[in-house]
């Protein structure tokens, strides 16, 4: 790393030298490790562990397409190679902080079983520059696959998954068939495909880093909570090994082709006064419940959880969203004897929308699963949403949520 004395020392020199070459511009930012003063105008991909550098001056004119915020030219060209990540990621207590929830777009959050909930969280425009670790990766679950299922074959990140869990090499299964994930993807065309199991890739996109908590709490986690993933190297093994880039394999059909995208908006200048969201998933479950706490000069819902606020484990940053949405649905469960649960995410409900300080009450449908979810108005107008991270809180019909 150059210091920033000897960096003002050889600055001048430097670029004159450049300059008189006919270097491009690209090249300075190389030489001088990162010092930028403009966007840059490349299809460069960021390096595992690195990233591409923007000027904070470049103009954000590029909206992604799946939360509305904006972003440089030369972000878009990164995340148009490619197709979301759908990364499944854990949320016991244990595993807290969460790598990377506050790079998502998209989050969503479900219990998986004994009121425990997990993420799906969506990768795409906010790590488009910069190599981002998620962890701890945890199995797929048939709720979040459903919901997954929206993006048009994303790359599906997981570790394993609700099985037949039969001890008799499949003859008689213990787990009730509606929630045998890993049937239901190999089924949907996805496994050795866009479904990125750790338990098939191992070392090349994952690692297990036991020692990820180990600043906060002075110990190695269990060997489930260790697991993690870098985005550049899942990009890169798909891009490669399975040829699924922004484009399938066949190279013919990009996943924007079929995807609907929702509708956006700026934050609004003059926000109302609803200031707190606090809800639960399971009665029996305290250390889940969740308080979202709007932020009026950030325009953004602070995250705490379990009655502290809720960190991403990568910048230390406390977990938010520009728009926070509560989707009720029937939860159906447990449903075998490995206490299984599914929520219907695909049908009709009712549901509440929180943005600008604002609460709204919604409706959400979804017509099956590889159908988008739409969110109107109680007349049925679609929504506009704030430009920004989103987080779906897939609580069951009947819960309280306060406001």
């Amino acid at each position: 790393m150059i210091s920033k004395r000897l960096g003002k020392l050889i600055f001048l020199p430097l670029l004159v030298l450049i300059s008189s070459a006919g270097i491009s511009y690209g090249a300075t930012t190389l030489l001088l490790n990162g010092s930028v003063t403009k966007d840059v105008t490349t299809t460069q991909t960021p390096p595992p562990g690195g990233k591409v550098v923007i000027s904070p001056d470049a103009p954000r004119n590029a909206q992604c397409p799946l939360n509305g915020m904006m972003y440089t030219a030369t972000e878009r060209e990164i995340w148009e190679t490619r197709r979301p990540i759908y990364a499944m990621l854990e949320n016991s207590p244990d595993a807290r902080p969460i790598s990377g929830l506050n790079s998502a777009d998209i989050v969503y959050e479900a219990v998986a079983e004994g009121g425990i909930t997990r993420f799906g969280a969506l990768f795409y425009c906010g790590v488009s520059a910069r190599d981002t670790t998620l962890a701890p990766i945890r199995s797929a679950r048939t709720t979040f696959i459903n919901l997954a299922s929206e993006y048009n074959f994303p790359l599906y990140v997981h570790a394993g998954g609700a099985n037949c869990s039969s001890a008799d090499g499949g003859k008689t299964c213990t787990s009730d068939k509606r929630v045998m994930a890993l049937e239901q993807l190999e089924s949907y065309g996805w496994r050795g495909s866009n479904d990125l199991d750790e338990f098939g890739i191992g070392i090349k996109a994952f690692k297990r880093d036991r020692a990820r908590l180990w600043s906060l709490i002075g110990r190695e986690v269990a060997h489930e909570h260790g697991l993690t993933a870098s985005s550049e190297k899942l990009f890169k093994y798909a891009k490669e090994n399975r040829k699924w880039t922004n484009l399938d394999p066949s190279g013919k059909k990009n996943w924007k082709d079929q995807y609907t995208s929702w509708t956006f908006k700026d934050a609004s200048k003059t926000p109302g006064d609803i200031r707190n969201i606090a809800f639960g998933f399971w009665d029996s479950s305290p250390q889940f419940n969740v308080v979202w706490k709007y932020d009026v000069e950030k325009a953004a819902y602070m995250r705490e959880q379990g009655g502290s606020p809720a960190f991403d484990l990568n910048d230390g940053s406390q977990l938010s969203a520009q728009v926070v949405i509560v989707q009720f649905v029937k939860e159906l469960g447990p449903l075998d004897e490995h206490k299984h649960m599914l929520y219907e995410v695909i049908g009709t409900g009712k549901g509440l929308l929180f943005q600008d300080g604002l609460a709204t009450e919604i409706a959400w449908t979804k017509k099956d699963r590889e159908s988008r979810t739409i969110f109107t108005d109680l007349k049925g107008k679609k929504l506009e949403l704030n430009r920004g991270r989103i987080y779906i809180e897939i609580l069951p019909i009947g819960n309280k949520v306060t406001y």
